[in-house]
C-alpha cells in the first residue's frame, strides 16, 4: 500500500487541524493504519491507529481528549483531527500501515509509510 499524508501547516496554540493519509494499491479497510509523530530532537511516537477489522481506535494517552483519528473506506483515506492544539504537538506527523491491530505502538510492524506532514503550533 502506498500512503499520502497531507493536512500539516501552522496554527495557533488552541487551533485545530486535520491531517489525511490517502491509500492507494490497498483499500483503508483492509489495513491498520497509524499516526505516529517525531518532533525536533525526540523519538518518535504513536499518535494513534484504527483497526482494518472494525475502524476501532486506539489513541495514545497523551493525545486522546483532543485527537480523534477516523477512516473514510470509500475514499481510502484516514483522518486525524486534533484540536485544542499546543506548541508541544510541533512535528512531523507519518501515517503508516500493517495488517494487524496487535503493538499499533511498535513502529517496526508497519511496513508502509507515507512520506509526513509537518504540524507547526506557535503564536
Amino acid at each position: 500500500v502506498q500512503l499520502q499524508a497531507s493536512g500539516g501547516g501552522l496554527v495557533q496554540p488552541g487551533g485545530s487541524l486535520r491531517l489525511s493519509c490517502a491509500a492507494s494499491g490497498r483499500t483503508v479497510s483492509g489495513a491498520a493504519v497509524a499516526w505516529f509523530r517525531r518532533a525536533p530532537g525526540k523519538e518518535r511516537e504513536f499518535v494513534a491507529a484504527i483497526s482494518r477489522i472494525d475502524g476501532r481506535p486506539d489513541v495514545a494517552d497523551s493525545v486522546k481528549d483532543r485527537f480523534t483519528i477516523s477512516r473514510d473506506n470509500a475514499k481510502s483515506t484516514v483522518y486525524l483531527q486534533m484540536n485544542s492544539l499546543k506548541p508541544e504537538d510541533t512535528a512531523v506527523y507519518y501515517c503508516a500501515a500493517k495488517t494487524d491491530f496487535f503493538r499499533n505502538y511498535d513502529p517496526r510492524k508497519y511496513h508502509s509509510w507515507g512520506q509526513g506532514t509537518l504540524v507547526t503550533v506557535s503564536s
